[in-house]
């Protein structure tokens, strides 16, 4: 079976540890976390984990059971990209003098469709959000001009079928 990038996700109580314990299970399997992000979701005092990762579907299927069985796991679904609606965001800072001393950054913003979010004397910062190749070609077009920071966050994304979660929670 071949591998695939799955998105997970576990909704979860805000507890101490689970996340070191959700991550051993992924370090058992040998399966490398390509991204991760934790927030709040749009349950009251419930949390959840956006978790992307190369895997088989035998195996994601696995991973999802093993998650399921920690006790602040409330559940966790697994999604294919064409199940989901994703994004990452990216900041790059970049030294103030090129923003007017190079026309090009400023025509790469642009094109780019990312926005400059500060500036100050020393330097400014550019903010991307789309897709993880979208983030990486602008990170190759200023590489050049020299990248002070640059940061990207994990995946974040919503199903595109209901995950009916909160129905879940009515009966617990």
């Amino acid at each position: 079976m071949e591998k695939q990038l799955y998105t997970i996700s576990v909704y979860t109580e805000n507890n101490p540890g689970l996340l070191n314990r959700i991550a051993t299970i992924f370090l058992k399997r040998h399966i490398n976390i390509e991204s991760l992000n934790v927030s709040r979701s749009e349950i009251e005092n419930v949390h959840r984990f956006t978790i992307a990762a190369h895997m088989t579907e035998i195996a994601v299927k696995k991973l999802v059971g093993q998650i399921e069985k920690q006790i602040e796991v409330i559940k966790a679904y697994y999604h294919t990209d064409d199940e989901i609606i994703f994004h990452e965001t990216a900041l790059y800072k970049i030294a103030s003098n090129l923003l007017f001393d190079k026309r090009e950054i400023q025509n790469i913003i642009k094109n780019s469709h990312a926005s400059i979010v500060t500036v100050n004397p020393e330097f400014f910062v550019i903010e991307k959000t789309g897709f993880r190749s979208e983030t990486e070609e602008l990170y190759e077009q200023l590489a050049p001009f020299g990248i002070m920071q640059f940061v990207r966050t994990g995946r974040i994304s919503v199903s595109k079928t209901e995950m009916k979660i909160s129905e879940k929670l009515k009966n617990l």
